[in-house]
């Protein structure tokens, strides 16, 4: 594992607790796993996320991660309808590892309501949480 400020954190993202980040894109929200997260879990090796179409509320899980290490759950940090996928997780989840707020996102919603992304935490605010 790395140490913290080895670490990849982006500035236009927000930080959940649970280590999830989202990212305002338009009338959307793209949702990942963050460095510090992906790291701390090891090799993924398995990503589980919902269907395209399905409805979640901010704070319910959204799908598993598995590691070489173990398995997490990933929780949602916005409530709305899964509009897309990142269908490249199948066949390639390494990319959560190698890539995590390009090309390895995990899902776009469609958010019922923007503001819900106030209660996360920008980069200055995840770093001091992680620093504890």
């Amino acid at each position: 594992m790395k140490e913290i400020n080895e670490l990849n954190f982006s500035d236009d993202v927000k930080y959940s607790k649970s280590h999830e980040w989202a990212k305002i894109s338009r009338d959307i929200v793209i949702v990942g796993l963050s460095d510090y997260a992906q790291d701390q879990l090891g090799e993924v090796v398995f990503v589980e996320l919902p269907q395209n179409g399905d409805t979640l509320f901010k704070g319910d899980e959204l799908g598993n991660v598995e590691s070489v290490k173990a398995v997490s759950e990933i929780y949602i940090p916005v409530s709305g309808e899964i509009l897309e996928i990142n269908e490249g997780l199948e066949d390639a989840p390494e990319l959560v590892n190698e890539s995590c707020y390009e090309n390895g996102w995990l899902v776009k919603v469609k958010p019922d309501d923007i503001s819900e992304l106030d209660d996360l935490m920008n980069k200055a605010e995840y770093l001091k949480m992680l620093k504890g």
